[in-house]
C-alpha cells in the first residue's frame, strides 16, 4: 500500500470522482480554502512571500489521480519531513500522544 495521508488523499479523490478535474480539485483544496478564510494574501498558492506547507509526490496526480497517495516529503513551516518515517513513527498508535 502506498504511503498516504488519508484525509487529504480521500478528499482529492472524492472531488475528482464528483466530476471536478484534478487541477480544480487541487485548487479547491488550496486556493479556495484560503479565499474562504479571507487569507489568500497570506497562503493558498505557491507565491514568493506567502506561507506554504507543501508535499512532494512521486508521480503526477493530474494524470493519475491515485498518485496523490505517493507522498515522498512533507514540508511544514520550512522543514522537510520524510513521509515514510513520519508514518512509521506513529504506527500502531491511536489519538493524541
Amino acid at each position: 500500500m502506498p504511503r498516504s495521508f488519508a484525509p487529504q488523499c480521500c478528499s482529492f479523490e472524492l472531488l475528482v470522482e464528483a466530476g471536478f478535474t484534478p487541477v480544480q480539485a487541487i485548487q479547491i483544496m488550496s486556493a479556495n480554502g484560503a479565499k474562504v478564510l479571507g487569507a489568500f494574501d497570506q497562503f493558498g498558492s505557491i507565491t514568493p512571500g506567502k506561507l506554504a506547507d507543501l508535499v512532494v509526490l512521486k508521480g503526477d496526480p493530474v494524470k493519475t489521480v491515485s498518485d496523490i497517495r505517493n507522498v515522498v516529503t512533507v514540508y511544514k513551516e520550512g522543514v522537510g519531513y520524510d513521509s515514510g518515517k513520519l508514518i512509521e513513527s506513529v504506527k500502531g498508535t491511536v489519538g493524541i500522544r
